[in-house]
C-alpha cells in the first residue's frame, strides 16, 4: 500500500512538506563537503602514516610514560603533607572541617537516636511534601533498622548532609556569576558541559592524590561531582527571567541588589529548587561510590560485598540506599512543584504556619527523649532480620536451576557467554584490529557531520590523547562495551518509548518502575546483574543497559508527544496508517529529542560500564579500580584521564552542535 490512498492532488500540500526544503538541502551540500574533505585528508595522510608507523595498535613511538611523573607527583605530595604551606595552612584546614562537620552531624543523629531521627525526617517530609512522602519516609528508615543497616545509613546521611550543602553553596556561588555575568556564563558552560559528561569515578583520583583515602577525599569528589547541575540550573534560571518584571523593577529605581533579590531570584526559585534536587541525587550516588575511597555507610557495605560476591549482604546494604534515594528525590521534587506553584506546604493543622518548624522540632526532641530513656539509640540488634541469608540461597538456587541447562531459552549464564562471544568480543578485537588512524577518521567524521570542525577537533584530540597516555587497547576494549550496551538500550528505549507515547495506559504503569530506576544510585545496579549473571563483561554491559534505559525511554516518549498535531493531523487526513504517521511525521520531527536520547545514553552507559570494572568488566574500569585498591595512582590516574577523554569524545560524537552555531559558519 501507498503512504497515500488519496488522489495525487490531495497529497501535494503534504508532500511538498514532507519534502526536503531549502535548509535540508543546504545542510545535505555541507555534509558531503565535510566527507570530501574528510575523504581528501585521508587520501594524503593515510600512506604517509602508514608508511611511518604501520600496525593496528597506536604506535609506541607516539606514546608518553607518564608513570614516573607522577609517582615523583605522588611521592612528593605524600612527603609534603605534613610541612608544605599548601597543605599546612589551606588543605589540612579544608581536611579538617570536613572531618568535624561530618562527624558533628554523625553525632547530632547518633544523640537523636533511632526514634528522634525517624520521626524528624518524617514530619519534615510531611510539612514540605505531604501524607504520601511521609509514609515513604517513615517506612524507609524502618526498613533501614530492620535490616540492621541502621548505623550505615546514619553514617551515609551524615556525610550526604554536609555534602549537599557544600554543593548547593558551590554550585549557587557558580551559577549567580554565570547568571549575571555573560563572560563568566561563556567561561563556566564549557567547563560544566565537559564535567557532566565525565563518569564518576573519574572525580575519585584527583582528590585522592590530594587528601589521601579518607571522609574528606570522599565528600570533596561528591561536592565537585554534585555542583555542577546547581550552578548550571541556577544559571539558567537567573538568565531566564522574565525581561519585562526586571523592565519594571529597574522602572521602579531598584539597585542591582534588589533587582537581583526582589526579581531574579523569586522568578528562577523553580530552577534553583530543581538544580538542589539533582544535587541531592548526585550527590547520593557518589556518595555510595565514594565508599572506593574510605566514605563509610552503605557503599562500603555494598563495596564490601561485592568484592566478595555476597550478593545477600549487598542487597541489604543497596535497599536502604534506594529507599533514602526515593526519600530525598519526593521530598524535594514535591518541595520544588509546591513553592514553584507558589502553594502552602501540606499538613495537618497543627504543622501550618510560622509554627510549623517549631512543632517539628518539638515533636522531633520528645520522641528522642523517649528513645534514649528506653536506653537504645540506635536500631536494636534483637529487631532485625537478616535477609543476606535468604537471598543467598535464592541466588545458590538459581545458580543450580537457572544459570544453564533450561530448555529452549538456555540460563542467564548462556545468555551472558553467548552475548559475549557473539557481539562483545568480536566488537573488541574489530575495534582492536581497525588501524588507529581509520578509528581517528571515523571519529572526525562523525563529530563533523553532527557538529563544527571545532566539535571534530575536540573528538580527535581526546582519542589522539588515549593514544599518548598508552592505553589504546584497554580504551578500545572499553568502547566496544559502551558501543554494545548503548544498541541495546536504544533498541529497548526507542521500542517501549514509542509505545508509551501511544498509550497513556502504558505510561501510567512504567511511570512508578522508572521513577524509581532513576533514583537508584549507578553502585546498586550492579547487584542484581551479579545474582543473574555472576562476574565478567557481559554483566557490566546489562548494568549499564538497565541504568540508561529509563532515561532513553522518557526522553523519546516526550519527544513524540511533542510533535506538532497539526502535522499528524494532516497526515491521518490524507489517509496514512498509524506505522507511517510514526516513520514518516512523528521520528523526523522528533529528531532533536531522539539524538539528545542517543546523547544521554552514551553518558549514562559509560558511567556503569567504567563502574562494571568491579564486577569483572575490565578495561579502563578495572585499571581505575585496581590504582584506587594498590595505592597505584599512576595507574588509576593514566585510565581516569584516558576515561574523561572517551566519554568527551562520545559525547562530541552524538551531541549536534550546528544549531549553536548556526549562522557562525562551521
Amino acid at each position: 500500500m501507498s503512504f497515500f490512498s488519496t488522489p495525487p492532488m490531495a497529497t501535494r500540500p503534504l508532500s511538498d512538506a514532507m519534502r526536503p526544503g531549502p535548509l535540508r538541502a543546504v545542510l545535505q551540500l555541507r555534509a558531503v563537503s565535510k566527507l570530501l574533505v574528510l575523504v581528501l585528508a585521508a587520501a594524503i595522510l593515510v600512506p604517509l602514516i602508514n608508511a611511518q608507523w604501520s600496525g593496528a595498535l597506536w604506535p609506541s613511538d607516539l606514546t608518553v610514560d607518564v608513570s614516573g611523573p607522577l609517582g615523583k607527583t605522588s611521592d612528593w605530595i605524600i612527603d609534603n603533607r605534613d610541612s608544605h604551606p599548601l597543605f599546612v595552612y589551606f588543605l589540612g584546614h579544608l581536611s579538617n572541617a570536613v572531618v568535624i562537620s561530618v562527624r558533628s552531624v554523625y553525632m547530632l543523629l547518633l544523640a537523636l537516636g533511632w526514634t528522634g531521627v525517624t520521626a524528624g525526617v518524617t514530619l519534615i517530609a510531611w510539612r514540605v511534601a505531604g501524607i504520601r512522602i511521609a509514609a515513604t519516609a517513615l517506612i524507609s528508615f524502618l526498613a533501614s533498622g530492620l535490616l540492621g543497616m541502621w548505623v550505615p545509613t546514619m553514617q551515609t546521611l551524615a556525610l550526604m548532609v554536609v555534602a549537599v550543602a557544600a554543593s548547593v553553596l558551590v554550585g549557587a556561588l557558580l551559577g549567580l556569576a554565570g547568571g549575571l555575568s555573560e563572560r563568566l556564563f561563556r567561561i563556566l558552560r564549557p567547563v560544566l558541559d565537559t564535567m557532566q559528561v565525565l563518569p564518576a569515578f573519574a572525580y575519585l583520583l584527583p582528590v585522592v592524590l590530594v587528601f589521601g583515602i579518607g571522609v574528606p577525599a570522599a565528600l570533596l569528589a561528591t561536592v565537585i561531582y554534585a555542583a555542577p547541575p546547581m550552578a548550571r540550573l541556577t544559571a539558567l534560571g537567573l538568565r531566564g527571567a522574565d525581561p519585562g518584571v526586571l523592565e519594571a523593577v529597574s522602572s521602579l529605581g531598584a539597585t542591582g541588589r534588589q533587582r537581583l533579590l526582589t526579581a531574579r531570584l523569586p522568578l528562577a526559585r523553580k530552577e534553583i529548587l530543581l538544580g538542589i534536587n539533582q544535587s541531592i541525587m548526585m550527590a547520593l550516588g557518589m556518595v555510595v561510590i565514594a565508599s572506593m575511597i574510605g566514605a563509610a555507610g552503605l557503599g562500603d557495605r555494598v563495596y564490601q560485598a561485592l568484592a566478595s560476591v555476597d550478593v545477600g549482604a549487598a542487597l541489604a546494604a543497596a535497599i536502604p540506599i534506594v529507599l533514602l534515594a526515593i526519600v530525598m528525590d519526593r521530598t524535594t521534587a514535591a518541595a520544588g512543584e509546591r513553592l514553584g506553584a507558589g502553594t502552602a506546604a501540606t499538613g495537618p493543622q497543627w504543622l501550618r504556619g510560622w509554627q510549623a518548624w517549631a512543632g517539628v522540632a518539638a515533636v522531633t526532641a520528645v520522641l528522642a527523649l523517649v528513645g534514649r530513656l528506653s536506653g537504645s539509640l540506635v536500631w536494636p540488634g534483637a529487631w532485625a532480620v537478616d535477609l543476606a541469608r535468604p537471598v543467598n540461597d535464592f541466588k545458590e538456587w538459581m545458580v543450580d536451576h537457572l544459570y544453564s541447562g533450561v530448555p529452549v531459552i538456555g540460563g542467564t549464564a548462556d545468555w551472558a557467554a553467548h552475548f559475549t562471544d557473539w557481539v562483545l568480543n568480536p566488537l573488541r578485537d574489530g575495534l582492536t584490529a581497525l588501524p588507529w588512524y581509520g578509528t581517528l577518521l571515523i571519529v572526525a567524521a562523525l563529530a563533523w557531520l553532527i557538529g563544527t570542525w571545532r566539535t571534530a577537533l575536540t573528538a580527535v584530540l581526546a582519542m589522539a590523547a588515549i593514544g599518548v597516555l598508552g592505553v589504546w587497547k584497554p580504551s578500545m576494549n572499553t568502547l566496544s562495551q559502551v558501543i554494545a550496551a548503548l544498541v541495546v538500550t536504544l533498541v529497548l528505549g526507542f521500542g517501549i518509548g514509542v509505545l508509551t507515547a501511544g498509550s497513556k495506559r502504558l505510561e501510567a504503569i512504567l511511570r512508578p518502575v522508572l521513577d524509581v530506576m532513576q533514583t537508584m544510585p549507578q553502585f546498586v545496579y550492579l547487584i542484581p546483574v551479579v545474582a543473574l549473571f555472576a562476574v565478567g563483561r557481559a554483566p557490566a554491559a546489562a548494568a549499564a543497559v538497565v541504568y540508561a534505559l529509563p532515561a532513553v525511554i522518557r526522553i523519546t516518549t516526550q519527544g513524540l508527544r511533542q510533535v506538532d498535531p497539526a502535522a499528524m493531523e494532516s497526515a491521518r487526513s490524507l489517509g496514512a496508517t498509524r506505522w507511517q504517521i510514526l516513520r514518516q511525521v512523528q521520528l523526523p520531527l522528533a529528531r532533536p529529542a531522539l539524538l539528545l536520547a542517543v546523547n544521554q545514553g552514551v553518558v549514562l552507559v559509560l558511567a556503569v560500564v567504567i563502574i562494571g570494572g568491579l564486577v569483572g568488566g575490565g578495561a579502563l574500569g578495572y585499571d581505575v579500580v585496581t590504582g584506587l585498591a594498590t595505592g597505584d595512582l599512576a595507574l588509576g590516574l593514566v585510565a581516569g584521564v584516558a576515561i574523561v577523554c572517551l566519554g568527551l569524545m562520545l559525547d562530541r560524537v552524538t551531541q549536534p552542535t550546528e544549531r549553536r552555531t548556526a549562522g557562525k559558519g562551521a
